[in-house]
């Protein structure tokens, strides 16, 4: 059995992890970023890999920085034959890279070369994509440009939002490395250089800057934006002078009214015209420093003129 080193932070890398230890890896330890304060109390938090890790009783360890020589020296002698990575949030020295007997592998989620970067599960969704899935890839000095190991797809849901992929994408990244993990042990894992196609596009971090919405843009186009920006930075508008996140709207029907236009707020939701001559629906909401609910439920309390 090969002796694994698992590197990641969030909760997409949880799920992998967890696949990893379900199906019998060895996991000698797992590297996660450090502890960080959040909220009023500034309290430091756990990540969520070193919540799992602890639990599980796997050894943890929180380098500020993966270039300090005592770091590399101090994973070396962990005697690594593969080393996982996903979602880290660092990019990886070539002395790390260089550790592991047989190989470092990536779990990144879009279909290499498509969508390198931060963001690919958003730009999926925001482009309106109907497939993505991961991609097993052995890691290189470059970002995400290393040579493909394997890949899955998955088709994306008419109604799915960055959210709800996530959730899909990390599970399939655990049974992803877990196969990868196992085509090495077995010397008949592949190595396919990337390929770069016309479609080719780089998933950029989102920002603030993205979440209002434009009504002169078609109706599908806005509904995917509702759909990509999820859970942050989210969808917004402003309505009578009150901000809007909009975390849920799907395209209504014709409309011959000039963009922008309210075209009816009742228990459906509110519609608003939009550039291509259809309304964009919205459902659910979160008005100011309000809460999340169904738009239905927030005219009740605030009604919206037409």
């Amino acid at each position: 059995m090969m002796r694994v080193v698992f590197m990641g932070t969030p909760d997409f890398a949880v799920a992998v992890l967890r696949r990893l230890v379900e199906d019998g890896w060895e996991v000698a330890a797992a590297y996660t970023q450090p502890d960080k304060p959040k909220n009023r109390g500034m309290k430091l938090v756990a990540t969520p890999v070193k919540e799992y890790a602890l639990t599980n009783n796997i050894p943890v360890y929180q380098p500020v920085s993966c270039r300090d020589d005592a770091v590399l020296a101090e994973l070396r002698a962990l005697e690594p034959d593969v080393i996982v990575v996903a979602a880290y949030g660092k990019l990886l020295p070539q002395a790390l890279l260089d550790i592991p007997r047989t190989a470092i592998i990536n779990v990144h989620s879009s279909l290499l070369p498509q969508y390198r970067g931060a963001a690919p599960i958003n730009w999926a969704v925001l482009n309106g994509d109907r497939e993505t899935g991961v991609t097993i890839q052995y890691m290189a000095a470059e970002l995400d440009a290393g040579d493909i190991l394997l890949a899955k797809k998955t088709e994306i849901g008419p109604e799915e939002d960055a959210g709800q992929l996530y959730g899909r994408l990390a599970e399939l990244g655990g049974e992803a490395a877990s196969e990868a993990l196992a085509l090495l042990e077995r010397g008949e894992a592949p190595r396919v250089p990337q390929a770069y196609g016309p479609q080719y596009q780089y998933a950029s971090m989102l920002s603030r800057e993205m979440s209002p919405l434009d009504w002169s843009k078609p109706a599908h186009t806005l509904a995917n934006q509702v759909k990509g920006l999820i859970p942050w930075p989210c969808a917004s508008t402003d309505v009578a002078g009150v901000r809007w996140k909009v975390f849920r709207a799907h395209v209504g029907g014709e409309t011959g009214r000039e963009a922008g236009t309210i075209l009816s707020a009742d228990k459906a939701g509110v519609a608003v015209a939009c550039g291509d001559g259809k309304a964009l629906v919205i459902t659910e909401l979160q008005a100011g420093g309000g809460k999340r609910m169904a738009a239905a439920d927030y005219l009740r309390g605030h009604p919206v003129s037409v």
